[in-house]
């Protein structure tokens, strides 16, 4: 008899829960909702800005620099939204390029490049290759 209130006591203690730590504890919050407002739609008005005065500029620049050899110019006019102008530059083979542009609502951007002048390209010298000296290590005879 007291086998069988050994192995009931037994089986009662194996059927108890088992704490192995802290559990996670889950819970979420509520969903609240803020009130719908329904207020009219306000828009600002539409302002369009007008220029303050007619566009109207002209400008012109060059440089000449012999010691870096930078050789440009630049000349350029706009009478309201017509612009024209053009540039030049040496380009490093020697040529001089120009660039006649202009622009203006009706045609849109129009560019026409010339090239004057004969390309110079110097004749280098050919490169003597040689063996790469020998290296020497002295050395302790250990690492």
């Amino acid at each position: 008899m007291w086998i069988l209130a050994l192995l009931s006591c037994v089986s009662v203690a194996l059927a108890a829960p088992v704490s192995v730590g802290y559990g996670a504890v889950y819970a979420s919050t509520p969903i609240l909702h803020a009130p719908v407002v329904h207020a009219p739609v306000v828009h600002a008005p539409v302002i369009h800005a007008e220029p303050v005065s007619y566009p109207k500029y002209a400008f012109n620049y060059g440089v000449k620099d012999p010691h870096t050899g930078d050789v440009k110019s630049q000349q350029e006019q706009r009478d309201g939204d017509v612009v024209k102008g053009s540039y030049s530059l040496v380009e490093p083979d020697g040529t001089t390029r120009t660039v006649h542009y202009s622009a203006d609502d009706h045609t849109g951007f129009n560019a026409i490049v010339q090239r004057t002048g004969h390309a110079v390209h110097p004749v280098v010298a050919p490169v003597a290759h040689y063996a790469p000296a020998p290296v020497l290590v002295a050395s302790h005879g250990h690492y």
